[in-house]
């Protein structure tokens, strides 16, 4: 994996002296090298050069927001989808991005326009002219769709849906502990009596953007049961004969205790994530957390973007195919990838009412 490279701030500043043409606008060029830096400067001598995302964050963090955002560096898919997101968390998402063509090999273009990852390649070299009537055109395309979309199907979009979901998240999940609190108490005792070891379960996850958070459930394993994923691999339910699988899962798992048992078919196994939804790390309504080895498979082009979607108690992969055990890899990453490109208040919704009646299981999946 390519990793960007990040100066200080600043170190990059524009030569004046050299400049053959001032323009008012205002872009960010996300590049690698320097190289092209006096060729940019020259065209808009107004504008800020970031050498990598980390750097570029920086900027639009502290200073003026730029018109336009360029992307002049080798495509690294893992990397663009967690600033695309870092973007849309930061109510960034409105500036138009678009990726310089001499930077992308041609299998790379497909897959950008395909998942919507920016919203126009161009040959830099040959459209620097262009550049400011490109940026106007995006925002007022962006503006009108969004403006369609909001008129002829009545959805929330934006920073607004945003923070109606969060809002509502909060809202719930303080309800469901106060409430459940009994239920809590009552889980716990049983846990402690069966078998030795910890109450909660807790381990790194990877969520919205890739990112890394302690996720919470009751114990339902015996005591270090992560240490025997290795010895149970050959009967991993995702597995596709050659040893690799993204998923890991066993059909009656012998590490799995008698309470353990009825906590996972009933779901309330599930309840401590409720904090994880109170702190912010995950939502209602998403995409599951993965454990880190199943989601370092998944940060190639093709499944990447599932990680678009926030982290999730419940979400459409729990409704449409939880407790099958035929499903595949493939299905179950495609219906976290509708999820992603889909997500809407009313989608959400639609999930949530049908949740209850996926949390009694078929099978000990």
């Amino acid at each position: 994996m390519q990793t960007a490279t990040t100066v200080e701030k600043n170190s990059i500043t524009p030569d004046l002296s050299k400049s053959t043409q001032t323009q008012d606008n205002v872009f960010l060029f996300i590049t690698s090298l320097e190289l092209n830096t006096p060729e940019y400067y020259k065209h808009y001598n107004n504008s800020y050069i970031a050498t990598g995302f980390a750097e570029a964050k920086e900027i639009l963090l502290s200073l003026t927001l730029p018109e336009l955002l360029i992307i002049d560096i080798p495509l690294n898919h893992f990397e663009l989808v967690e600033f695309k997101v870092w973007l849309t968390s930061n109510e960034l998402n409105n500036i138009p991005v678009i990726y310089n063509e001499s930077a992308l090999k041609n299998e790379d273009i497909k897959q950008l326009f395909k998942q919507k990852l920016v919203d126009d390649i161009v040959h830099l070299e040959k459209n620097y002219a262009k550049l400011p009537y490109k940026a106007k055109f995006i925002q007022k395309f962006n503006y009108n769709k969004s403006y369609k979309n909001n008129k002829s199907h009545g959805k929330v979009k934006g920073n607004r849906s945003s923070y109606i979901i969060r809002a509502f998240d909060i809202l719930i999940s303080s309800l469901a502990i106060i409430l459940l609190l009994p239920v809590f108490i009552i889980i716990a005792i049983a846990v402690k009596i069966e078998s030795k070891g910890p109450l909660f379960y807790s381990a790194l996850r990877a969520g919205k953007g890739f990112k890394i958070f302690k996720f919470y459930k009751f114990r339902t394993m015996i005591a270090d049961a992560d240490k025997k994923i290795s010895e149970l691999s050959a009967l991993n339910i995702y597995s596709n004969g050659t040893g690799k699988a993204n998923f890991f899962k066993i059909k009656d798992d012998p590490r799995i205790t008698r309470i353990g048992s009825f906590l996972r078919n009933s779901s309330l196994d599930e309840l401590p994530q409720l904090f994880n939804v109170l702190k912010g790390d995950m939502s209602i309504v998403g995409n599951r957390p993965l454990p880190l080895y199943e989601a370092t498979t998944l940060t190639t082009n093709e499944w990447a973007e599932r990680f678009m979607a926030p982290a999730g108690i419940t979400g459409l992969w729990q409704i449409k195919k939880r407790g099958q055990a035929e499903m595949s890899n493939e299905e179950r990453i495609l219906l976290d990838i509708t999820y992603a490109r889909n997500r809407s208040l009313k989608g959400d919704f639609k999930i949530l009412i049908q949740t209850p009646t996926a949390l009694m299981q078929k099978s000990n999946v």
